[in-house]
């Protein structure tokens, strides 16, 4: 009997929170957030893994942008270096580096993504490796990340995001293989991104105009946001070099402004588009996302060890999940990964104060905040992909980084976030995120029978 005594007191010793200064003990109550017990944690527990950095550089235009002549090692090197830098974090303590990235050959743009690692002045020591599930990549690196710090496997790590879609472009290298005209489905894995968006509007029925004002809301955004500073926090300047095609000179540079942004974008001029990818289609350049440049970090550690080094909380890691969807109407993904991410969370779709959803195409966004009954006022409230652009491999941590700054700006009552995306050949990504400023305190808090449950618990 002595002996099981003990045993439950070692138990309960590791249960209550481990800071000496507390004196509470462990007792039953109704959990902070309906039926999930991750929420019922406060600040005196070290188990979360927040975000205490998240950076990212200007997106800018493939090609005819800011960035056509910088290497992607160079995009990468800034946004590693400043969530180091501006945290005091010492390199050598990062567990682990992943970088989401989509298009570069594979051994590459791991080789590239070390060298920038090298470049920010991480040591030797530090690992780095990437992940490639197409324009979720830097979600996912980020995720990736999160899961290892709760394993246990490192109380310290970033998770990154890279592409230059200048230097490695679109396309399929090699043949394909015959076998895939027998499986329907894998046939259409090979569909244009394009086609899958015109699927989605055709069968929808998400009309052309529709697309074009959701376009043109997306640029006025982005505009009001840049013209305001909303951006500032989260980008990191970047020096480059910019070379004139026609004389070859090369010219210093500071690049720190989003450069796809279409300052006073009207309806009337998205409307005289021709459509891109079908004779009779409503998918044009202007209502689809843009083809970018930039790269993105998001420094994670476990809450424990934020507070040991006295560093700020920008936002608690919650949930993220993927799921499948038809790869003919790829574009659906987020419609179907938020509802899995926020219940995950023990949370419901109106507890949901922000959303970041990537504008692959103007046809599928809508769709998805239609389907999901998404109030507008609350989704890309800076504008999207389809003005700020989308480098495919870092989408995913801008998101975080443009979610969380926006998150701290909204102050106590923007409690949860979600991040979500469509992915090709078939698939949705989405994670939800708690401010860091609210994370311990139940802002949206009733009493019931002297028992505070939040507003989802019914």
């Amino acid at each position: 009997m002595e002996k099981a005594i003990n045993r439950q007191k070692i138990l309960l010793h590791h249960l209550n929170p481990s800071s000496s200064n507390h004196s509470s003990s462990l007792s039953a109550s109704a959990c902070a957030a309906g039926d999930s017990a991750a929420y019922h944690r406060t600040s005196t527990f070290g188990d979360d893994v927040v975000i205490v950095a998240a950076y990212r550089t200007a997106l800018c235009k493939s090609k005819r942008g800011g960035f056509k002549d910088t290497h992607a090692d160079d995009l990468l090197a800034p946004v590693l270096k400043a969530v180091i830098e501006r945290t005091n974090v010492n390199p050598s303590e990062v567990g682990d580096i992943i970088v989401g990235t989509v298009l570069a050959p594979g051994s590459q743009r791991a080789s590239e993504c070390r060298m920038s690692a090298f470049y920010a002045g991480f040591p030797e020591t530090v690992p780095i490796r990437t992940v490639n599930r197409q324009c979720s990549s830097g979600l996912q690196a980020v995720a990736d990340v999160a899961a290892a710090i709760r394993a246990g496997f490192y109380d310290i790590g970033i998770g990154a995001g890279l592409e230059s879609m200048t230097a490695n472009p679109m396309a399929w290298e090699g043949s394909v293989n015959p076998k895939v005209k027998m499986f329907e489905q894998a046939q259409n894995c090979l569909l244009p991104m394009g086609i899958t968006s015109e699927n989605v509007a055709h069968r929808f029925g998400v009309s052309r105009k529709e697309q074009d004002l959701a376009a043109v809301e997306s640029h006025r955004r982005a505009a009001a946001a840049t013209a305001s500073g909303r951006f500032k926090d989260e980008i990191i300047p970047v020096s480059t070099k910019i070379v004139d095609p026609k004389s070859g000179e090369e010219k210093s540079v500071t690049i720190s402004v989003d450069d796809g942004i279409r300052y006073g974008a009207k309806f009337s001029d998205l409307e005289r588009l021709k459509p891109v990818f079908k004779k009779d289609g409503t998918t044009t350049a202007g209502n689809s996302s843009q083809v970018s440049d930039g790269a993105a970090a998001v420094l994670l550690m476990k809450r424990s060890v934020a507070q040991q080094k006295g560093l700020p909380i920008l936002g608690v890691f919650r949930t993220f999940t993927a799921v499948g969807v038809d790869p003919a109407i790829m574009g659906v993904g987020p419609a179907a990964a938020i509802p899995v991410a926020v219940k995950a969370a023990g949370l419901e779709l109106d507890d949901i104060d922000l959303f970041e959803i990537n504008e692959a195409f103007a046809s599928q966004f809508l769709y998805c905040r239609n389907k999901l009954g998404l109030d507008p006022e609350k989704i890309n409230v800076n504008g999207g992909a389809m003005a700020i652009g989308h480098p495919l491999g870092a989408t995913g941590a801008r998101c975080v980084a443009t979610l969380l700054h926006e998150m701290r700006k909204r102050g106590r009552d923007c409690r949860f976030g979600v991040i979500s995306m469509c992915i090709g050949t078939g698939m949705g990504a989405a994670a939800v995120f708690e401010s860091g400023d609210c994370a311990d305190e139940l802002c949206n808090a009733r009493k019931v029978d002297d028992l505070l449950l939040s507003k989802d618990a019914r």
